[in-house]
């Protein structure tokens, strides 16, 4: 019989991946993504795709941006963001695991204990 995988998402602790910045004005929060690898520079250079994508998050995006400190986990910040948008936020948890993994598929974060956190 297999073992059942008892992974829960909602225990990661989510931190800013290293190699993007971010700024924020009037609560919206911009990550400053840099394409650094060989294919962007051909992208660069070809199709005069730019060194640095600016991806802005909407109200909701640039909350849980702001909450992420490297010590709470998901779960944590399911109950902040629930606190700060009450219904609004619903379906609560289905809602912030799908933004953390696109967040995490798109490299703007890390999950201590799933990813390799540079030093």
């Amino acid at each position: 019989m297999a073992k059942k995988n008892s992974e829960n998402y909602l225990d990661y602790i989510p931190v800013y991946h290293p190699d993007n910045t971010w700024d924020e004005n009037d609560g919206k929060v911009t990550i400053n993504m840099v394409h650094k690898g060989i294919y962007d520079k051909i992208a660069q250079k070809l199709f005069h795709r730019p060194r640095v994508s600016h991806i802005d998050l909407d109200e909701y995006g640039s909350f849980l941006w702001q909450q992420i400190d490297g010590k709470k986990t998901i779960g944590e910040l399911a109950v902040d963001f629930k606190a700060q948008f009450g219904e609004k936020a619903e379906p609560l948890y289905d809602r912030l695991v799908h933004y953390m993994q696109v967040l995490r598929n798109n490299h703007f974060i890390l999950l201590k204990g799933k990813d390799r956190i540079p030093e």
